[in-house]
């Protein structure tokens, strides 16, 4: 069965990005450059509500390719794959090829 989590106000559903640790040609990486703690945006929340009852919409959207905080997060596995829910004002910023 196929589970779907959308998360709460402000949340954000991110499922990290594992770099690979060897280049296409077969070159392994030292473990130092390949730690950028990133991650691609599943889902996000509505946003969160001010006093007046006014939304206030998240800085992500799903697609976008975030840089994370090194600790925090709320690990979630569903199925066979792991993801973490952070806050809006956790993440760092979008990551642009």
């Amino acid at each position: 069965m196929a589970k779907r989590l959308i998360p709460t106000l402000n949340r954000v559903l991110v499922e990290k990005v594992i770099p690979p640790s060897k280049t296409t040609a077969g070159i392994l990486l030292p473990e130092s450059s390949t730690k950028l703690n990133s991650g691609k945006v599943i889902s996000v929340g509505p946003g969160l509500r001010t006093n007046e009852g006014k939304t206030i919409p998240p800085s992500v959207k799903e697609g976008d390719t975030v840089l994370l905080p090194e600790y925090g997060g709320t690990q979630v596995k569903l199925g066979e794959k792991e993801f973490c829910l952070y806050r809006d004002e956790d993440i760092l910023g979008t990551l642009h090829e």
